[in-house]
């Protein structure tokens, strides 16, 4: 997907017009209309702009990936990605001590 389709689709799911976002970030709503419809590059700042806006990484903006959050950024809690780090430095049995830990309580 091409940034400027995702520009666009991220627009309208947020019920918004283009002059509305052109206002966000302070330019012509004729100048966004050409970075919409992918006749003008848009500019990197504008694009970190839009992400923080939508609340979307740069990674989907860019259509690198699917998932708003982007590529790096986790829906795991800090709790739930303290536990995965914590396990990954264990070795091989306790790893194993900890699965059955935690079989034994989903029982």
């Amino acid at each position: 997907m091409q940034i400027y389709q995702r520009i666009r689709d991220l627009r309208e799911d947020c019920d918004k017009t283009q002059k509305d976002i052109a206002d966000v970030l302070g330019i012509h709503q004729v100048q966004y209309q050409r970075y919409e419809s992918g006749k003008r590059e848009i500019p990197f700042h504008m694009v970190i702009e839009l992400s923080k806006y939508y609340n979307v990484s740069i990674d989907y903006i860019a259509g690198l990936t699917n998932t708003k959050l982007g590529l790096t950024v986790s829906a795991l809690s800090k709790d739930e990605t303290a536990l995965i780090e914590n396990f990954r430095r264990l070795d091989t049995l306790d790893k194993g001590r900890i699965l059955e830990r935690i079989y034994m309580l989903r029982s």
